[in-house]
Formats: structure tokens, C-alpha cells, sequence
């Protein structure tokens, strides 16, 4: 690994890191894939580890129904009883067989949604927390720009084949299912096996997802889609050795298998590497700064074997006082940063605190805020 320590005067810091994704070339893969689109992701770092027309629009059939289910999980209405509509009962293909008129809780409604893949119960949904399905088609795809989805539009809850222009892609859609698994509720939801229905009529519904079910042991779940227009669509979750991917496939006639052997394949290449720990950061060699200066959290990325000789790490610091300006001096914060590259690529950047000596005064928020200020503006501080 290639370290470098440098210092200047003059810097422009993002306080948050950038994760990028790399087209390093490594293990090559003994299998095909199946799919029109396809795409493998690590949860953490969304650094794409395998794509073949990822970026291509096609139609999603149900597993539009992972957009309509973070909707949900984050209106705060998880509680709330919903009293079905007739339209709700009247939605073709699949089905948890709701009845108009009666209730049932909207959390129960997003299980069926994700267990069973029930239309009627993504009409439903849709309905209570949008208001009206137009509404909800409307909150779908404003959610969808903000988490830079740029080729999906979406026109229903639920995917069937009602208009010609519903359409994601592979990459849409593993952006949206790693947003959705930053969810405690979704993820508990998603990873259900089966899940019961207390009421005037008990339910009891199975997943579909066969990986989650009986074919994957590594499976934390996903969601699965079809129609005939779309065909077979994917979307699943796994995890093992503390590395969590995300695969997505669409039109795929093979895709339990495809997903298997992306995810297998990732377990055998990848590792979860640390690249900045959390606490103190000891990569620096200034007196004044030794010992100081620190990263608020840790960055991961996953790496191949034959990828570590490729990271460069270049650290970037105010430069400190001389020694005449040391007394009462508090640097700004952030102080510095890290920046990582790979073959070249930036995959990430860390700001850097400074953390003063027992019984130096902290700066209050103001002068932390003017500290910010300056380094944006390139103002050197301490003159």
C-alpha cells in the first residue's frame, strides 16, 4: 500500500466521503449470466463489482414494489388501520385477496406487498399514504430524484404492465434497495421467511424468495418480480464475512442461479478492507500534529486480492504553525483530509479532526463554522 504525507497551506475539503466505483479488472468469472441486465453491488461503499447493461431502462414488474414499501416504512404510518377500497380489491394478478371495506394494519399490508407480492395490497398502500394512487405514483418518483435514480419512471405501485413508460434499471434499482437496507423496518421486512395476520380473518403468507427461503444460505432477502412483458426480475440481498451485496437482474431466465453465482463469486474475490479506522490516525509525522489528529468514522471498501497494490492514500493537512504562532493556536476543523484512490480512481475521502491538547480551549461552534468557511474559501488560518 502506497502512502504519502503531504502538507499544504491551501486546501479544499468535502466534509463527507465520495464512494466511487472502480473497472479494475480481477478474478475472472467462471459462470454466465442469464439476464438482459444485470448488477452486483456491496452494500457499504456502493462500489459496483459486476454490470452488464446496467444503465439500460426496462420494465421491473414487481419488483417496483421495493419503492412502494420504503414509501411506506418511512410515512410513519406503519401503524395506522387502513380501510381497503374497492379499487384495492378489484387489482388483477397477484394477490393477497383483500376485501373492500375491510381493515387491516398498513404494516400487515406491507408484508403481503413484499412476502406475497400483492397488488391489491400495493393499491392499498398507495391509497393511504399518498392519498390517492396518483398522488403516491407522484411521492414514488420524487423519491426516486432525490436518490438519483435517472433512468426509472414510475406509474404504479406495483409494476404490472398498465403503461407503456414504467421502467428502472438494474443500477436504479440496486441504488434504491441499498437506500431501502439503510432501513431497520425494510430490512426486517425484506428478510421475513413467513408472516402471520391477526384479525377477523387470520393470514399466514410464505416469501416468494426462494434464495431467503430454502436456496441461499447467505440470503437476507430481496424481492422477486414477474409479468410477460417484463419476464423474471431480481432483486435480492446477501451477506457473509461482514461484506453485504446487492444483485439485481431483469429479464432473467435463469435468475436464482445468476444471483447465486454473482453472490458466490463476490465471497470468493472481495474482502471488506478498513482503509481509514475510526479514532486517532496515526499516518502522520508532524510534531505538532502526532498524536492529534483523528477520523470521526471508519471507511471500508471491498477489494480484491490482486487490487491492494493499486490503493494510494494521500493525506492533506493544514500546514502547522511555526514555531512562534504555536501558543493558543487551535486549528480549524476539519484540519485535513484522506483521500483514497484506486488504479488512479478516487474511491473515497475522510475528513480529518484535531483533536487539541488536555487543557487547550475548544473552539465553539461559531469559530468551528468560520474554521469550515475558510478552508472552502482557501484562507489560510493562524497568519
Amino acid at each position: 500500500m502506497i502512502k504519502r504525507v503531504v502538507y499544504v497551506g491551501l486546501i479544499s475539503l468535502f466534509l463527507f466521503s465520495s464512494m466511487l466505483t472502480s473497472s479494475i479488472e480481477v478474478d475472472a468469472r467462471n459462470f454466465s449470466v442469464s439476464a438482459q441486465a444485470s448488477i452486483l453491488m456491496e452494500q457499504e461503499s456502493g462500489r459496483v463489482l459486476y454490470e452488464k447493461n446496467a444503465r439500460e431502462p426496462l420494465r421491473i414488474a414487481s419488483i417496483t414494489k421495493i419503492m412502494t414499501a420504503i414509501l411506506a416504512v418511512e410515512s410513519g404510518k406503519m401503524k395506522d388501520v387502513v380501510k381497503v377500497s374497492s379499487n384495492a380489491e378489484g387489482t388483477e394478478g397477484s394477490s393477497i385477496y383483500l376485501r373492500a371495506g375491510e381493515k387491516i394494519l398498513l404494516e400487515d399490508l406491507v408484508y403481503g406487498l413484499m412476502l406475497r407480492s400483492g397488488n391489491d395490497s400495493a393499491v392499498a398502500i398507495a391509497e393511504h399514504v399518498g392519498g390517492s394512487l396518483e398522488g403516491f405514483v407522484y411521492l414514488m418518483n420524487e423519491k426516486a430524484k432525490e436518490l438519483g435514480m435517472s433512468n426509472t419512471l414510475f406509474q404504479n405501485p406495483h409494476g404490472l404492465d398498465d403503461h407503456e413508460d414504467h421502467y428502472s434499471s438494474a443500477y436504479d434499482m440496486a441504488v434504491l434497495t441499498r437506500y431501502a437496507m439503510n432501513h431497520p423496518t425494510y430490512q426486517e421486512i425484506s428478510s421475513t421467511k413467513t408472516h402471520r395476520v391477526e384479525g377477523d380473518q387470520i393470514r399466514v403468507w410464505t416469501n416468494k424468495n426462494r434464495l431467503l427461503t430454502e436456496l441461499y444460505p447467505h440470503s437476507t432477502g430481496g424481492k422477486t418480480g414477474f409479468t410477460k412483458r417484463a419476464r423474471r426480475t431480481l432483486v435480492s440481498t446477501a451477506s457473509k464475512d461482514d461484506l453485504d451485496l446487492i444483485t439485481v437482474t431483469l429479464n432473467a431466465p435463469s435468475d436464482w442461479h445468476d444471483h447465486m453465482n454473482l453472490f458466490n463469486w463476490a465471497f470468493d474475490t472481495f474482502k471488506l478492507e478498513t482503509l481509514v479506522k475510526e479514532g486517532e490516525f496515526t499516518e502522520v509525522e508532524d510534531a505538532f500534529y502526532k498524536g492529534h489528529i483523528f477520523s470521526s468514522y471508519a471507511f471500508e471498501y471491498p477489494l480484491a486480492s490482486n487490487e491492494v497494490d493499486q490503493l494510494d492514500k494521500r493525506v492533506t493537512l493544514y500546514t502547522p504553525p511555526t514555531e512562534d504562532k504555536r501558543e493558543g493556536y487551535i486549528p480549524p476543523q476539519p484540519v485535513g483530509k484522506v483521500e483514497l484512490s484506486l488504479a488512479a480512481e478516487r474511491i473515497g475521502q475522510v475528513p480529518l479532526y484535531y483533536d487539541a491538547p488536555e487543557g487547550e480551549q475548544k473552539k465553539g461552534f461559531w469559530s468551528r463554522f468560520l474554521g469550515v468557511f475558510q478552508i472552502t474559501l482557501g484562507v489560510r488560518s493562524g497568519d
